[in-house]
């Protein structure tokens, strides 16, 4: 049975920059992968298009959002849904965290990727992570059998935030994505609406490869992506 890997965004266009190689990578080595953005990111994070178009509609960006970001999911052999909660501010309510316990039942990833529990330059990113912790916290330890579906516990990972010394990220898994840096770089080439963030994301993939090759030792490692693990992990062997 292929492994499944579920990444939550705050909003629809985060996954790319922040882990568009670790999902190539998991696709690659023959695990399935599913994007769920929590909204399309419309009032805050799609500048761009408001510039093009002062007299867009939000629908109209949330629709553009949505094209970008399913083709983008594509381009790394994912699935990409959004729940259209809305942004700046994301409202988190007890529906919705029911709504998402529910896709992390139903799914029963082995990992889940989202952002950090600190993020002092958007007011969405910390709510997602909180909105994972409470589903997988739900979905995999609450209840008894008789009463409630529980999966086994998913590994559980924050991916590197836009500003990782402020936010309290202490990067302790690193992903080499040589092999598919090119996905990468296509899918952030679908994100019309913050075409500014490729230099910057593709300079950190350089940077952190750097950072891998001497943890590692392994000089074929060129680009990585880097991860923080939120509980303890237990290994089956140590080698």
């Amino acid at each position: 049975m292929s492994k499944k890997l579920l990444v939550v965004g705050a909003h629809s266009a985060d996954f790319v920059w922040r882990s568009a190689g670790t999902v190539a990578k998991f696709v690659e080595q023959g695990g399935e992968a599913r994007v769920l953005a929590l909204s399309y990111g419309e009032r805050g994070e799609s500048g761009e298009l408001w510039k093009e178009d002062p007299d867009r509609s939000e629908e109209d960006v949330k629709k553009i959002r949505h094209e970008q970001a399913l083709k983008a999911a594509e381009i790394l052999g994912a699935t990409f849904e959004s729940f259209d909660w809305g942004d700046y501010p994301m409202i988190l309510t007890d529906e919705r965290i029911a709504q998402l316990t529910s896709l992390v039942r139903d799914f029963e990833p082995d990992v889940i990727l989202t952002h950090t529990e600190k993020d002092p330059f958007n007011p969405d990113h910390p709510l997602a992570y909180v909105a994972v912790q409470r589903a997988r916290l739900l979905a995999a330890g609450a209840g008894v059998a008789s009463a409630f579906k529980n999966i086994i516990p998913p590994a559980w990972y924050s991916f590197e935030p836009h500003q990782p010394e402020l936010s309290s990220f202490m990067p302790d898994t690193f992903v080499d994505i040589s092999s598919v840096m090119d996905k990468k770089i296509a899918a952030m080439d679908c994100m019309g609406a913050q075409n500014y963030l490729k230099s910057y994301y593709t300079e950190l993939a350089s940077r952190r490869g750097n950072h891998a090759r001497r943890i590692s030792g392994k000089q074929g490692v060129k680009f990585a992506e880097a991860h923080q693990s939120m509980v303890p992990r237990v290994l089956d062997n140590i080698s």
